[in-house]
């Protein structure tokens, strides 16, 4: 019997597989000289549940995000907020990415939640969110976990 499995409208959901072994795409998502090359510079990172740590973005108007980690456990899940409190329209978000061993590599999937799709903003915002996972930063976590 095949599961019936449907996806939250208002997330974005991504799946994506990586030949590297769970532990090295963890490295990636956690290590802050490798998160730097594929996301954002983080400042008090630390894979500890409470940890609050802020990304910051130099060539964008909206120069910080805060964020808190939410859940870690290696190798597995890693679970943090992210929060513009500076934009013109403040988001608080809940990014969570989850890593399963599949044959010799990783199945990742990430899961973005906290946009209000009855809200035409946040519709727009969830759809170029999506975009960017999918267009920029996936592709560049991508060229970091196979260096």
């Amino acid at each position: 019997m095949i599961a019936d499995t449907q996806l939250n409208p208002a997330a974005v959901e991504l799946g994506t597989f990586f030949p590297q072994p769970p532990d090295v795409v963890w490295r990636a998502l956690t290590e802050p000289d490798l998160l730097q090359q594929w996301l954002l510079r983080p400042t008090g990172f630390a894979t500890t549940v409470g940890t609050r740590f802020r990304f910051t973005t130099p060539d964008s108007s909206i120069d910080e995000i805060i964020c808190q980690v939410l859940a870690a456990h290696p190798r597995e899940q890693l679970t943090y907020t992210w929060t513009y409190p500076r934009a013109d329209y403040p988001t608080h978000w809940t990014v969570d990415w989850t890593l399963r061993p599949q044959g010799r590599g990783t199945r990742l999937l990430l899961t973005q939640t906290g946009f209000d799709i009855e809200d035409r903003r946040q519709r727009m915002a969830r759809n170029a969110v999506e975009r960017s996972w999918k267009r920029l930063v996936l592709p560049r976590l991508g060229a970091v976990i196979h260096h």
